[in-house]
């Protein structure tokens, strides 16, 4: 799978903290970050409120590129 580079600047607390979880899991820093990135996109695919803003933006998108086509 070809991946990406994001740079991400959490507060220095919270990135402490993110190091002795990721140690106490014995994975690394960039793992666990993947695994809850995971985790939200799986749990806001599940949530139809949520869903549903995107799909209207889409909407919204398609409609100003078809007006833009003629």
């Amino acid at each position: 799978m070809k991946k990406k580079t994001t740079t991400v600047r959490p507060p220095e607390d919270l990135a402490s903290t993110v190091e002795v979880v990721a140690r106490g899991r014995g994975v690394s820093v960039n793992a666990l970050v993947v695994d809850a990135l995971i985790a939200e996109v799986e749990h806001v695919r599940h949530d139809e409120d949520f869903m549903d803003k995107p799909r209207e933006i889409t909407k919204r998108d398609k409609e100003i590129l078809d007006r833009l086509a003629q």
